[in-house]
């Protein structure tokens, strides 16, 4: 009688709705299925009707069942189930991800004469929360050593010498051509070391006139020039007890030499207008392209601020003296590229790949970020081929790998640069993960896929 009068009242409208139906008696029996259910399932109605609800192997009923009840779902003694997240079997035995909710029916006599649930597939929606937490993982530039990558064992030693400088409070001047990432490195020794809880100041030392400048270094009082309307803190003060860096150091003009050796030796400082001088204590952090010690050559910088800056050196290698690492960079700038202009280019293709391998990048890092941008612009398939790099790096000759090993193909960098991260961490998975910038899963899969042995790796 329930069966009947079931399809007479709803079976049309079940099977206008997306959800998945499933009817079943009071001992668990399906009586009935919608259209949308068959699809959720794979099962055809035919195999559903007259089986046991159990053949779904839902994780959330294997806690409901309870044999001592007197009926045999918690279901019929709580009355309902709210939006409980489980996962049913298909008949290819693959698993769906739904959303279920659930209900008793009654008869007229109040008596339970089975149950309906309702099946959302939410398999698309966990995709998308998946994709979204990867999009999050690197917007957030939290791989690699503090937001750097490279794998190859220069970089290695420049990531060790961050971890040491971090812990110092003597000055630390960075040294690299342009465009080889050292805001990154000054960024990344205030973010190991114990100030990192106070904010990081920056001051470009190029950007800026003679009095300006001093004025954004020191501060000034009200009246020592026009438009000084108050008074006004320096960018020293306000880094007290923090760092300060100092970028293109090697342009600072002599007046204001002598005043910044006043501050690394004396640790204090008197704002423009005034000579009442003022304690500080900020740790200073410069950097420059320049060739310094030609500078002092030619009386354009002070020899005793050279010696008194440069104490805790830390070269930045060009990017030709890293080639190895060209992959691991140029891979996660196409994923950041990807994100921000959600163009549908799914990847580098090998000789896109080995023309920038090629190439000596005198822009280093930065150029290499633009020519991929630059790609994205030029590229109107799903694949970076050579054509849609910037001329200048498609001209350029085959040359040798700097390691001395041939690397021609992604997989075979891939390997190496793994098998580094995996021998500077002990063969801990998770930190060779942080260390390239990718993620867990895909350290695991490349261990595989080239039949890497870690504790051979680690013993050698």
């Amino acid at each position: 009688m329930f069966e009947r009068e079931l399809k007479a009242y709803w079976e049309t409208v079940v099977d206008t709705i997306q959800d998945g139906i499933m009817i079943v008696d009071n001992q668990g029996t399906i009586v009935s299925v919608n259209k949308a259910f068959v699809n959720i399932t794979g099962y055809s109605e035919h195999d559903l009707l007259g089986s046991r609800c159990t053949m779904l192997n839902c994780n959330a009923c294997d806690i409901a069942r309870n044999k001592d009840a007197k009926q045999w779902c918690r279901l019929f003694r709580e009355g309902k189930l709210k939006m409980k997240r489980c996962v049913i079997q298909k008949s290819d035995g693959n698993y769906v991800h739904v959303l279920k909710n659930a209900a008793v029916l009654y008869d007229e006599n109040k008596k339970a004469i089975g149950g309906v649930e309702t099946f959302t597939d939410i398999t698309e929606l966990l995709e998308k929360d998946s994709q979204i937490e990867a999009c999050r993982r690197q917007l957030q530039s939290s791989d690699g050593f503090y937001g750097i990558l490279g794998a190859s064992s220069v970089m290695q030693q420049v990531f060790d010498l961050i971890t040491n400088a971090a812990r110092s409070d003597a000055p630390v001047i960075i040294l690299g051509e342009s465009g080889t990432g050292k805001e990154l490195v000054a960024k990344a020794i205030h973010a190991a070391g114990p100030r990192s809880n106070k904010p990081f100041m920056k001051v470009n030392c190029a950007a800026l006139s003679e009095s300006l400048l001093e004025s954004e270094l020191f501060g000034h009082v009200k009246g020592a020039f026009t438009g000084a309307y108050q008074d006004r803190k320096g960018r020293f003060e306000a880094a007290s007890g923090s760092d300060i860096f100092l970028d293109e150091i090697g342009d600072l003009p002599l007046v204001t030499q002598v005043k910044l050796l006043r501050v690394l030796e004396e640790k204090v400082i008197e704002r423009v207008g005034d000579n009442r001088p003022i304690k500080i204590n900020v740790r200073v952090i410069t950097a420059t392209n320049q060739n310094l010690k030609k500078l002092v050559q030619e009386g354009r910088f002070r020899h005793d601020l050279y010696y008194r800056i440069n104490v805790i050196p830390i070269n930045i290698p060009p990017l030709r003296e890293r080639v190895s690492d060209i992959p691991l960079l140029a891979e996660s700038f196409f994923h950041h590229i990807r994100l921000k202009t959600n163009k549908p280019i799914e990847a580098i293709s090998p000789e896109a790949l080995q023309a920038m391998m090629n190439y000596p990048w005198p822009g280093n890092v930065r150029e290499l970020k633009s020519s991929l941008e630059y790609a994205f612009v030029s590229c109107q398939n799903k694949v970076i081929t050579p054509d849609h790099l910037p001329p200048e790096i498609t001209k350029q000759k085959a040359r040798a790998v700097s390691s001395g090993q041939s690397m021609s193909t992604r997989d075979e960098l891939h390997k190496q640069q793994l098998v580094t991260a995996l021998r500077k961490t002990g063969g801990n998975q998770s930190k060779a993960a942080r260390l390239l910038g990718i993620s867990r899963v895909t350290v695991w899969n490349r261990i595989k896929k080239y039949g890497i042995e870690i504790d051979r790796i680690i013993k050698s």
